[in-house]
């Protein structure tokens, strides 16, 4: 039985990954680079072990250094949490290499699914439905042009290896076939050191929707339910939610069934997600598997109330599932928002430096992911995600107005963040409809239309007024020349006045 965990990752993930650790009575061990030092997840565990630079490349991305601190911590077992090394075959390897256990799939479904063509083919044995395309990568665009007329423009074209978009380009016509297939070849070789692409039918406003899976080492395999994840910038997702507006109970067992059957395929062991592709007449199409724990996660524990990180703890240890699939039900609705340290008035770019001030909404049906507190640093080292804000509602518009609601009174200064462009979703007629597809922030936002974060002068002119607006009477005028009692500009500038008030 494990008995110490060592946490090979950092940031929110970390610390959500400590605390399922410490309620199963687990110890813990965290690693951490030089900039990390005195992070927020380092605070949380048992032991904190250094093992670089701040740059990933000598530090979270170490397998070695990471092994090195696993036997230093006397843990038993590692988890990868997700990004850096979760899918990472070599590195899992190694794990297991040193006698430790590795809390994550077998290496060889992890190289298996990591190869896109690899998975098409393993999934088509099974009857997975895949977009219509090759299975096997182009060397000589000529030789499939005519292959390629048959299926029609537009064409995706796709890295072979790795993903987040890189690799990735649409071919309208047949003029930009060849320029477009060097260009995507040259990325990927640059991005996976894999230069192999492939083409697939291009499908205009798809839905990214994918299946949560839990398989045991006896032969186990589920499905949690679906997960809507079409709200992406750059193949990045920032809203997820569960179940999908789209789903029905017959898509969810269809899709459900693919998943699954997608698990097998590759001898899958442990948490994974299958992802889909599917259009609004619920046709859907296997894109990809992930084989690790999610971001989005927590919206599929909020609507099952599975505990996925104690599950895969438990899996590692080889017992099995505790549950069936006729088990899992799904109750309510519930709504991810990423919280990112981004401007989105600017293109999304990433925004650094010290959180001055840092207040979490709470209340019913309120749940933070976060890996920051007061105080804490964002680097420019690592992702730009500093929190995963989720609400449960009985209703989807229930989870929708929750979440307005803890919008609203999150309170984070010092950096620039995606809380705005939030709030602005939620209230979006289509996003209220579900009416989504990967497109959505392209065809619904426009530059200027995405909202700034409060900048510090904003913030040094809320923390005036709002003293002001509590010395004369605070709720009439604050009504007047604020507008609703709910405003974030109130909840900031009293925030930043306590704070100075206090001599912080």
């Amino acid at each position: 039985m494990i008995k110490k965990v060592l946490i090979a990752n950092r940031g929110e993930i970390a610390i959500r990954i400590i605390r399922a650790c410490h309620e199963l009575g687990l110890r813990t061990a965290a690693v951490f680079s030089d900039v990390d030092s005195n992070a927020f997840h380092v605070r949380m565990t048992d032991q904190a072990i250094g093992i670089g630079p701040s740059s990933s490349s000598e530090s979270y991305l170490r397998g070695d250094r990471i092994i090195e601190a696993a036997k230093k911590s006397g843990a038993d077992a590692i988890h990868p949490g997700y990004g850096f090394l979760a899918e990472n075959a070599g590195f899992a390897r190694m794990v297991m290499d040193a006698g430790l256990v590795w809390i994550g799939p077998p290496p060889e479904a992890i190289e298996l699914m990591g190869d896109k063509l690899a998975a098409r083919r393993s999934v088509q044995k099974l009857n997975v439905p895949v977009v219509p395309g090759f299975q096997k990568e182009i060397d000589d665009v000529n030789r499939v042009r005519d292959e390629i007329d048959k299926i029609g423009y537009p064409i995706l074209i796709k890295a072979a290896a790795g993903g987040g978009g890189k690799g990735m380009r649409i071919v309208k016509s047949p003029d930009e076939l060849e320029s477009a297939v060097k260009a995507a070849s040259s990325e990927a070789k640059s991005a996976f050191a894999d230069g192999r692409v492939y083409i697939e039918k291009y499908i205009p406003s798809p839905r990214h929707i994918e299946i949560q899976i839990l398989s045991d080492s006896h032969g186990n395999c589920i499905s949690l339910g679906e997960r809507e994840c079409s709200i992406q910038r750059r193949h990045q997702k920032l809203i997820e939610e569960a179940p999908s507006p789209l789903a029905d109970e017959t898509m969810r067992e269809k899709m459900g069934k693919a998943a699954v059957d997608a698990a097998r395929s590759c001898g899958y062991v442990n948490a994974g997600t299958v992802e889909f592709l599917a259009d609004n007449d619920r046709n859907f199409y296997f894109l990809e598997m992930n084989t690790r724990l999610q971001v989005e996660h927590p919206v599929t524990e909020l609507v099952t109330g599975i505990d996925l990180v104690k599950e895969q703890i438990r899996i590692a240890e080889g017992a099995e599932l505790s549950l069936r699939q006729n088990d899992i039900q799904i109750r309510g609705h519930a709504i991810e928002c990423r919280v990112c340290a981004e401007d989105p008035s600017n293109s999304f770019m990433p925004s650094t430096g010290q959180i001055r001030s840092y207040r979490e909404p709470s209340g019913p049906g309120v749940r933070v992911d976060s890996g920051v507190i007061e105080g804490s640093r964002v680097p420019i080292y690592y992702d730009p995600l500093i929190a995963k804000l989720c609400t449960w509602g009985g209703t989807r518009l229930e989870a929708i107005e929750r979440m307005k609601r803890a919008l609203s009174e999150y309170c984070i200064c010092g950096v620039s963040t995606t809380l705005g462009f939030h709030e602005t979703v939620m209230d979006h007629p289509a996003f209220r409809r579900g009416d989504l597809s990967t497109h959505f922030i392209e065809e619904h936002f426009g530059g200027s239309s995405i909202p700034a974060e409060d900048d510090d002068d904003i913030v040094e002119a809320a923390a005036v007024a709002a003293c002001i607006f509590d010395f004369l009477d605070s709720k009439r005028l604050a009504t007047v020349a604020m507008g609703a009692a709910g405003s974030r500009w109130k909840t900031v500038g009293r925030s930043e006045a306590l704070k100075r008030g206090s001599g912080k």
